[in-house]
């Protein structure tokens, strides 16, 4: 059976088109393009005052740029296409966008100054377009904040139909339902024929793969998330393609490819085909040496900036339990390389050796060992961990080069004795103070969620991500959150 009848397909497009009320998306490209304009107003206003002061005898082509930066500014950013819904809530593309407009402007200006003459003031320049790049960042971050809360109360969501395999659809229920700020809300499913169930998780079954246009329409649906199954394929796909198109339905199809995105996959025709290649991460190289450089250049700064709250925290740590105060322990790093882990002390200094009376009580079956209410650490040492102040001497492992400022957890060689064959990959670069297990959750996380989490980093490192990662992480701390 098709997915469509051939009287469907031919029909002309603008008959079937629906009309459906954008709701939030047209109320936040609002408030964004009226934070973008804000944004270039003060820009200007301070570029004009750091190059000429109360002077109002300024060159005219200073005050007209810093008149018009504001609908100049709105009309580039939409220009790069920052104002599309498909960037708001998640990943790094509407930041990158803005980045690419700041840059691009810049050179704009320089070359029809230099063409036309005009006589622009460098520092102006060099002031407002970098300014208002910041702030309409700045502005971009605080949206998406108030964008996230709004859709942590069931606002601003994207409603889904998901189509697929039992076990696939329950899969992508339990992932959207745990990242709402992603704004995506599976409200129906299609499973195939003999697909045998009347709900996945607490998502009804509505029909078959054959009738999603019906489903969509039935729900209410904004998109159609199309996972990875044979039934639904080339020839059935494009049909389906071709009816959403109809409806203006997004539609979404699932890699097979686990968590590989970004600038690792490409859509290149072949033969007439559009097959999607996937490089290799970029692991080794110049991208590694640019990442020890920043790395190391950070740990050094970070040693120096923090050393009078260490010695505070070490002065604390040795008047309330008696013992050192830092703590040292094997870890393996990049390769399946040993080194010595610093810490500062936060447990009790028989630590280790009642560490194997616990985990003797430890039914879970899981690698990781870890317990909410350890009853070795100390008094001080739950404070510290709260704040992750614990692991500020790590510093000194990245300024050795065996530790990186965000990557893979750290693990014990116990259980790397354990682990599987796809958890060996964690180990193909060095393990971090910080990553995508520290601002998912940290300690609340499963070891499998953590584990994914660790492999998702790897195949989609980047400088960027890992920069986000860093910022994440102050706002992680601050939480306390899954600290423990």
């Amino acid at each position: 059976m098709s997915v469509v009848d051939r009287s469907e397909t031919a029909a002309p497009l603008w008959r079937r088109r629906r009309s459906r009320s954008v709701g939030w998306v047209s109320d936040h490209v609002r408030l964004a393009i009226t934070v973008d304009f804000c944004c270039a107003l003060a820009a200007g206003v301070v570029g004009f005052l750091f190059r000429f002061g109360d002077d109002t005898a300024a060159p005219r082509p200073d005050a007209m740029l810093a008149a018009a930066l504001p609908l100049i500014w709105v009309g580039w950013v939409a220009a790069t296409r920052a104002y599309e819904s498909r960037f708001f809530g998640a990943g790094s593309e509407e930041y990158r966008r803005i980045l690419d407009a700041g840059i691009s402007l810049t050179a704009a200006v320089a070359i029809l100054s230099y063409a036309t003459k005009a006589e622009v003031a460098r520092g102006f320049v060099v002031v407002t377009l970098p300014t208002v790049t910041l702030l309409s960042l700045l502005g971009r971050y605080r949206l998406r904040k108030h964008l996230h809360l709004r859709r942590a109360r069931g606002q601003g969501m994207r409603r889904a139909v998901a189509v697929g395999h039992r076990e696939a659809v329950t899969e992508l229920v339990r992932e959207f339902g745990r990242a709402r700020h992603h704004g995506m809300q599976i409200v129906a499913a299609c499973l195939p024929a003999d697909g045998g169930a009347d709900r996945v998780g607490t998502v009804p079954v509505e029909g078959g793969m054959w009738e999603v246009a019906d489903v969509v329409r039935r729900c209410d649906a904004d998109a159609v998330a199309v996972l990875a199954c044979p039934e639904l394929a080339g020839v059935e796909l494009r049909r389906l393609a071709w009816k959403l198109e109809r409806t203006d339905t997004e539609l979404l199809v699932a890699s097979a490819l686990l968590d590989i995105a970004g600038p690792r996959t490409s859509i290149r025709p072949v033969a007439g085909l559009p097959l999607m290649h996937v490089e290799h991460p970029q692991l080794a190289g110049v991208r590694r040496m640019l990442k020890a450089v920043f790395d190391r250049t950070v740990a050094a700064f970070a040693l120096v900036l923090l050393s009078p709250l260490w010695a505070v925290t070490a002065l604390l740590i040795r008047l309330d339990d008696p013992g050192p105060a830092f703590f040292s322990q094997e870890r393996v790093g990049l390769g399946g390389h040993g080194f010595r882990m610093l810490k500062f002390r936060t447990m009790v200094v028989d630590a280790e050796r009642r560490r194997r009376e616990l985990a003797a009580r430890d039914t879970s079956g899981s690698v990781l060992f870890k317990l909410r209410d350890d009853p070795r650490i100390t008094r001080i040492g739950s404070r510290l961990r709260r704040w992750s102040i614990d692991e500020l001497p790590q510093l000194v492992n990245v300024l050795r080069g065996e530790m990186s400022l965000v990557g893979p957890r750290p693990p014990l060689p116990d259980e790397v004795d354990r682990y599987g064959e796809d958890v060996f990959r964690r180990l193909a670069v060095k393990p971090g103070m910080t990553g995508l297990w520290q601002v998912s959750g940290r300690s609340d996380l499963s070891w499998e969620e953590s584990v994914r989490l660790d492999l998702r980093y790897i195949e989609n490192w980047s400088l960027v991500l890992d920069m986000q990662i860093l910022w994440k992480t102050l706002a992680a701390v601050f939480r306390g959150s899954g600290a423990y």
